[in-house]
């Protein structure tokens, strides 16, 4: 399977699992800095090797086959993630760019070498499911985005979804790192800001950066 088949398949799987973005083939071609004519284009070639549903007009859908391969792409994603920032030390933000070449060079036989001389981990260091071998993506139960929690309540980071540098710099700069307890002290609605307290620390999150932070509630660990 060519890169470009591979991006491809994966970014429509991964914009299908956020409610607030469209896998139209125009929204695809953004993701993947191409012109619309040309995810189109591909769209009428993976549809007739069965990898995806195209329909004009209407967003793209990934066949059984389709969401298979995107998730065995993921899985290598995740799996050289763990290990760039296991044993090399890389960044949050590192380990992503460079995860991004790697996933394509690397074979079923390698990613299950890695995964093992890694102790199987679940979780990549983003907090993301790391999809098994058959291509099951198991997802923490009750996680939400902070921006949706209640006022005083307590919670656990679990995840830093992003692959922006200037958002892991941040959150580096103020503690926020999976694992990390917190407490949503109020949730603002104009503007929306969620205040948090770590700590004896409390700071102010805008929506840009708490939608992009998923949280569990202490009760549910």
């Amino acid at each position: 399977m060519s890169v470009a088949t591979e991006n491809f398949i994966k970014a429509i799987f991964q914009y299908s699992q956020d409610a607030t973005l469209n896998t139209k083939p125009s929204t695809i071609a953004q993701k993947l800095g191409v012109s619309s004519a040309a995810a189109t284009d591909m769209a009428k070639k993976l549809d007739l090797k069965e990898l995806v549903v195209y329909q004009k007009y209407k967003p793209l859908v990934l066949t059984k086959k389709g969401e298979f391969l995107a998730l065995k792409v993921i899985r290598k994603h995740r799996i050289w993630e763990a290990f760039l920032y296991q044993c090399l030390g890389l960044s949050l933000h590192e380990i992503h760019r460079e995860a991004e070449l790697l996933e394509h060079q690397t074979s079923d036989f390698l990613a299950e070498k890695l995964h093992e001389f890694l102790g199987f981990p679940n979780f990549d260091p983003h907090g993301d499911p790391i999809p098994n071998k058959k291509g099951i993506l198991t997802p923490l139960p009750n996680e939400i985005s902070l921006h949706t929690a209640k006022e005083n309540e307590t919670y656990q980071i679990t995840r830093l979804q992003s692959s922006d540098k200037d958002f892991f710099d941040f959150c580096s700069d103020a503690g926020l790192s999976n694992g990390v307890e917190l407490l949503v002290q109020k949730q603002f609605s104009k503007p929306l800001i969620t205040k948090i307290q770590i700590g004896t620390l409390q700071l102010l999150l805008p929506m840009s950066i708490s939608s992009k932070i998923k949280i569990v509630h202490q009760s549910d660990l």
